[in-house]
């Protein structure tokens, strides 16, 4: 097993065993309005792209509630299959899930049918992020490869503060975030 594997492994342990022990009631009240540092990267009219969290991970979904309740059009990453590029499509209404289905890593993702979408603002996963912003993802390189191709968009990570970590193995294809939110701070940005 590679540092990076182990580490990983390590972060993904820490990021579940800390959303297992919050309450249901208290996990409700987390992550519902994006603080104004971030909004005032965001855009007018900029299209957001969000995630739809597997467990462990910090829920954008009120995050996407907000902004398409402040007149924002809202997209989930898409997959044809496992290995595909990822692709965003817009989600026609980030209030009722209904009509979300399974993509190939076990996420929700929007019907095929959807449209298309070019985002402007990315709020990313990860499993580990630096106080510089750095991040570690799951290690499929789907964001990277994103970032890479489209150097416009401004990269938000969501994180719980376990999270944190002194440094991280940055390699030449990692980009930075501009900022990453936890439940207590907003590190950025940068």
């Amino acid at each position: 097993m590679t540092d990076k594997q182990a580490l990983r492994a390590e972060l993904r342990r820490r990021r579940t065993e800390h959303e297992a022990s919050i309450s249901p009631g208290l996990r409700a009240l987390l992550f519902h309005r994006p603080p104004a540092a971030l909004l005032d990267l965001v855009p007018q009219g900029a299209v957001i792209g969000v995630y739809h969290p597997i467990p462990g991970e910090a829920p954008p979904l009120g995050y996407a509630r907000w902004f398409a309740e402040a007149g924002h059009r809202v997209a989930l990453p898409w997959f044809a299959q496992r290995g595909d590029t990822m692709r965003f499509k817009l989600w026609d209404n980030p209030l009722d899930d209904r009509s979300l289905v399974a993509d190939p890593y076990g996420a929700m993702q929007p019907p095929l049918e959807a449209e298309d979408a070019a985002i402007d603002v990315a709020f990313v996963p990860l499993l580990g992020f630096t106080a510089q912003g750095h991040r570690l993802g799951q290690g499929g390189g789907h964001y990277d490869r994103l970032l890479s191709a489209n150097p416009e968009i401004i990269p938000i990570g969501l994180a719980w503060d376990c999270q944190l970590v002194d440094a991280l193995p940055i390699e030449d294809h990692d980009r930075a975030l501009r900022g990453v939110i936890t439940p207590t701070r907003f590190y950025g940005p940068f």
